[in-house]
């Protein structure tokens, strides 16, 4: 018994057994094959093949599409009707101005009777050349020589009433132009029945004569302190 089991080693001496792997490490190489294979087959089913959609899905897709496109093109045709309300507000706007024909003169006589006679505007006093512009927009109907006004330029309002500018050295627009608040019509002269360089300024409703000061003064225009509202978009020289 005692041989027997001394012997045995000798039967096996010299010989390489080869190395089994752990169990564990076999699963676990299985496994990550399966997982992979799983997450392939994920992602494939995630992308569908347009031949394999059902109708239905199909219908979703397109109107989708469809809503998209019609939000884009509402987007779209919203925004010039944006710029052409912005457009019609700044129209509106330059129509409501009143501004001063001048800046930096000398308020002479006033609106009332002079002389025995009806002096039926305003005398703005400046050095002869000195522009002056438009009070208010609306369309030139006289730009030339008028009598004892001298050369005059005549303006008819939006609201009906005119402005007579008279006694320039030059008129620097013409009959049957538009003209806005702010824009230059002549220079300050000395022409017509007139004492020396000066402006004569005039406001006709309905073919007659009203004071310039409380009309303009109502219209935050005031010609004797030489005050005007202020406005961003309209200058004066």
């Amino acid at each position: 018994m005692r041989q027997r089991l001394s012997s045995e080693p000798d039967r096996y001496r010299g010989r390489r057994r080869v190395p089994t792997p752990p169990r564990s490490r076999y699963a676990a190489v299985v496994t990550t094959a399966f997982v992979g294979a799983g997450m392939v087959a994920l992602g494939a089913a995630a992308l569908p093949d347009a031949k394999s959609v059902s109708p239905s899905v199909l219908d979703e897709l397109k109107q989708a599409s469809i809503t998209s496109q019609d939000v884009a093109a509402r987007t779209d045709s919203a925004e010039p009707a944006s710029r052409d309300s912005r457009a019609e507000t700044k129209v509106a706007t330059e129509q409501d101005v009143w501004l001063l024909p001048l800046q930096d003169y000398d308020f002479n006589t006033p609106y009332g009777m002079r002389w025995g006679k009806l002096h039926t505007g305003v005398d703005l006093v400046a050095p002869e050349g000195t522009p002056y512009v438009a009070i208010h927009g609306g369309t030139v109907t006289k730009a030339g020589w008028f009598g004892g006004y001298g050369y005059t330029v005549i303006v008819k309002h939006t609201d009906g009433s005119e402005a007579i500018y008279g006694h320039s050295s030059t008129v620097t627009v013409k009959e049957g132009q538009q003209v806005k608040a702010g824009e230059q019509l002549g220079l300050v002269g000395n022409t017509g029945h007139s004492y020396g360089a000066h402006l004569h300024l005039e406001i006709h409703v309905n073919g007659e004569p009203r004071d310039p000061v409380p009309w303009l003064q109502s219209r935050e225009v005031d010609i004797k302190m030489q005050i005007q509202a202020l406005y961003s978009d309209v200058t004066t020289p």
